[in-house]
């Protein structure tokens, strides 16, 4: 496979001198001597030179083919000249970003979510990335669809169903922008392309599951926080029990310790605030 090769061009100012030089002898000439054959000559050469001046900007290069063989590629801006019978084509070296369009696809667990990815890319090899792809610019598009996709495939949303799941797309993006950015790097090289970065620009379930797995969420984490509270609550119990009784305050039986037990975790567990009731006869009236 051929590869990118760089061609340095004959300097465009030069050669504007040559044909300002050429211009005044040939019209010297034409007016001393007329001669048909000459004028036809003198102005297929200079149309030739002319045709020849080339203006590369900075980040921006020429890819030069001569009856389809590859010539080279000009990279040093400037004002160049080469064969006017070089076909040239410009390819941008600029870091260019492109942001995806959102799309629905199915996670690993087959959720359907909504997914779109931003990348940041430059072409490093011109000679690929003019011969290799028909277009470098849309092959960049499909390909970035196609890694989403398959990244979305290979991750769950969350752990909620997968509690084994050490990466997701949600909780790990870390590891899934760099596991995208390897895929990526991987399907561009083809074409030349260079990923100085990737990563998830946008995520969230699908619009049909998203105010289910909104109530799934909120139940998650309602769940978890009576799970502290009644982890928390138990230890502070089995605390006052233990000074109580270190500390002689009061004797209490089974039965006393089961009441008490129950009211310190009613009032600890309870969401909202608790009415005290004052008892002035005794525990059982």
């Amino acid at each position: 496979m051929k590869q990118e090769k760089e061609f340095f061009p004959i300097s465009g100012y030069l050669m504007v001198t040559v044909f300002f030089i050429l211009l005044v002898f040939g019209i010297y000439f034409i007016i001393s001597m007329p001669n048909p054959v000459f004028i036809a000559i003198f102005i297929v050469a200079e149309l030739l030179i002319a045709l020849g001046f080339l203006i590369i900007y900075p980040n921006f290069s020429s890819v030069l083919t001569l009856f389809g063989s590859y010539k080279g590629t000009i990279k040093k801006n400037g004002f160049h000249w080469v064969n006017p019978l070089f076909f040239r084509k410009k390819i941008s070296l600029r870091a260019q970003n492109f942001d995806s369009e959102k799309i629905k696809v199915n996670d690993k667990l087959g959720n359907p979510i909504q997914i779109s990815v931003i990348l940041v890319w430059r072409v490093e090899n011109t000679f690929k990335a003019a011969f290799e792809v028909n277009d470098h610019e849309h092959f960049v598009r499909v390909q970035s669809d196609a890694a989403v996709r398959k990244l979305a495939g290979s991750y769950p949303y969350d752990n909620f169903d997968d509690e084994q799941a050490e990466i997701t797309l949600r909780s790990g993006l870390s590891d899934v922008n760099h596991a995208l950015e390897a895929e990526l790097s991987e399907r561009l090289n083809i074409a030349g392309i260079r990923v100085i970065e990737a990563r998830i620009g946008y995520l969230a379930y699908a619009p049909e599951i998203a105010s289910a797995m909104l109530r799934r969420q909120q139940a998650t984490a309602i769940v978890a926080a009576r799970l502290k509270i009644v982890e928390g609550a138990v230890g502070m119990v089995e605390m006052a029990i233990d000074e109580l009784s270190r500390k002689q305050v009061i004797d209490l039986d089974e039965e006393r310790k089961a009441t008490m037990v129950s009211n310190l975790m009613v009032v600890l567990c309870a969401d909202k605030d608790v009415s005290p009731v004052i008892n002035t006869g005794t525990l059982h009236q």
